[in-house]
């Protein structure tokens, strides 16, 4: 089989990963090589793998996303409601990692 041909990172890559999450639960996940990521809204399982594995050339296996329902608030007795947040689980490869504390 042919080596697999590294994608360019392009603006829909940059696009669809907003940001690391960095909790004590997904620091737990890094033990099992996986990543959380922040992502838009419309993005797909297929351009959130596409877009890890040409930003920090990994090889991905799995994503799994989930939305979190954003909390009602108060401020000064005006009923406000945080947005609703998209992120993605990813599974690397075995014996690969990706370290999200220095940045792309």
């Amino acid at each position: 089989m042919a080596a697999a041909k590294k994608a360019q990172p392009t603006a829909r890559h940059y696009d669809a990963v907003l940001a690391p999450v960095i909790t004590e639960k997904s620091t737990l996940l890094s033990e099992q090589n996986k990543v959380v990521f922040r992502v838009a809204h419309d993005a797909t399982k297929d351009e959130i793998a596409a877009a890890v594995e040409a930003l920090f050339s990994v090889q991905v296996t799995k994503v799994n996303t989930l939305v979190v329902k954003g909390k009602t608030k108060r401020f000064r007795g005006i009923m406000g409601r945080r947005n609703d947040v998209k992120k993605a689980i990813v599974t690397l490869a075995e014996g690969q990692s990706i370290d999200v504390t220095t940045g792309l």
